[in-house]
């Protein structure tokens, strides 16, 4: 398994205060030197410096580890603080938080846009959990740190991906090992689907982890040792779409980054060596996104290689991102083939087709001519939240880009034009006549769960 090198960051340990408490109120606004502990001790939320100068400030959220200090949230991140004197975050009477530089001015606000809290304000905890919660007196939360992520997902939160198919959120990465603001890498749901998720390098795709299905589905779990520490889940709740993993009672301290070089890590602490070890890591070779061309798939079982499905050969044996090619060019009306790809995490750029058997999925692709590939889910069993109980997805075009073959992935049928008996996995044969389709053999092989994020 990879591993994670050089991302230790120095920070500055400031000195703090006896008092530590988990609360901010109108009454009490903290400065530099003074810190929030959360109930447990699980966390600190204070002002840092990530080199060995405060020449820039920062507001932020770490595991509350001595001698080690690991900041999981930022908040002003783009808007560091370079004149550290009467500076202080406070909770205003009109229930905002504010954090003000010593000239008054507003470096960072978490606004209230709820209601109005009453004469006694609003007060902000921060919980074990190392959510920054803003609330009102009977307890109504009108602003929490977990709706806003940097680069850390922490465990038994829940982070909103999306809001009624729009984008929420994102994780964003450090620029630099010293340096917390915005840089070139984030993680976040697919604008244009709701059904998976991408790492980005600026405006690019860097990695595409999976596709979701419409239901709870879980990710998959991570053992330390013989102890289990974590389980993944993305789910919907009304129009709003959550990822979130749990950890183990007695797991040791565990998060989730996206680095400043693009690699998505899990990590958790070791009492014994006093340092963050790599539980997984990606992306990985072969995985990086179109990295094996057009209707080429990494195979992650055999050590992370570009190959092509039957019924394809490479462009270019020395350049594997050159992708594959048909060795038999299709021919609308003639007969067509579908070759059954197991436990493939399914190509980018495919049209979602709603509430469909499948026979009636492949029917879909059979009938056109222009339809490459389809793959099927059957979610009767999960439950889908939002009624339909299966998921067909299509592909139309040219090419079938970014695809991967790995474990707890599902099938993906692809249209050949040769004859079956050259192929070496099942086919089901098609007769395409005048929009007509006869099938002969359907071959159904029972869908897996997506891959873990």
């Amino acid at each position: 398994m990879a591993k994670l090198h050089g991302f230790f960051l120095l920070f500055l340990i400031l000195p703090f205060f006896c008092e530590s408490n988990d609360q901010l109120t109108q009454a009490t606004p903290l400065s530099p030197g003074n810190m929030l502990i959360s109930k447990g001790g699980v966390f600190a939320l204070g002002f840092f410096s990530p080199t060995n100068s405060n020449k820039s400030l920062y507001l932020g959220i770490w595991y509350n580890i001595p001698g080690e200090r690991t900041v999981v949230w930022v908040a002003n991140r783009d808007n560091p603080i370079s004149n550290t004197s009467s500076v202080n975050l406070t909770v205003t009477n009109s229930s905002e938080m504010v954090l003000f530089d010593s000239e008054g001015r507003t470096i960072w606000m978490a606004v209230n846009t709820t209601t109005t809290a009453g004469p006694h304000g609003a007060v902000a905890v921060l919980q074990d959990s190392g959510n920054f919660v803003l609330r009102l007196p009977n307890d109504t939360v009108i602003w929490q740190s977990i709706d806003h992520p940097t680069d850390t997902i922490l465990p038994n939160t829940r982070t909103l991906l999306s809001y009624k198919a729009q984008v929420f959120g994102r994780l964003v990465a450090w620029k630099g090992p010293d340096d917390p603001s915005t840089g070139d890498f984030s993680l976040g749901i697919d604008p244009s689907s709701n059904l998976q998720i991408f790492i980005w390098n600026g405006s690019l795709p860097y990695r595409r982890p999976l596709v979701v299905n419409e239901v709870s589905v879980s990710g998959g779990t991570y053992h330390s040792n013989t102890t289990s520490i974590m389980s993944q889940y993305l789910f919907y709740r009304g129009d709003k779409f959550y990822y979130t993993y749990t950890v183990s009672d007695g797991s040791p301290y565990t998060r989730i980054l996206l680095d400043y070089g693009g690699n998505l890590s899990l990590l958790s602490w070791n009492n014994t060596t006093l340092s963050w070890t790599v539980a997984s890591e990606t992306p990985r070779g072969c995985d990086l996104y179109a990295s094996c061309g057009p209707f080429g798939y990494c195979d992650v079982a055999a050590a992370q290689t570009c190959r092509c499905p039957d019924g394809f050969e490479l462009v270019d044996s020395r350049n594997l991102s050159q992708g594959c090619k048909r060795k038999e060019a299709l021919k609308c009306g003639k007969e067509n083939y579908f070759t059954t790809m197991p436990d493939m995490k399914v190509p980018d750029k495919f049209l979602h087709i709603r509430n469909r058997s499948f026979d009636q999925c492949a029917d879909e692709c059979t009938r056109n001519c222009s339809c490459m590939a389809y793959a099927y889910a059957n979610l009767s069993s999960a439950g889908s939240i939002l009624g339909d109980m299966s998921r067909c997805l299509v592909w139309t075009g040219d090419d079938l880009i970014d695809m991967e073959k790995a474990t707890f992935a599902e099938n993906l049928y692809i249209r050949l034009g040769e004859s079956p008996g050259t192929t070496h996995v099942p086919v089901h044969l098609i007769f395409l006549f005048q929009e007509v389709t006869f099938v002969l053999i359907v071959v159904n092989i029972p869908y897996h769960q997506s891959a873990p994020l």
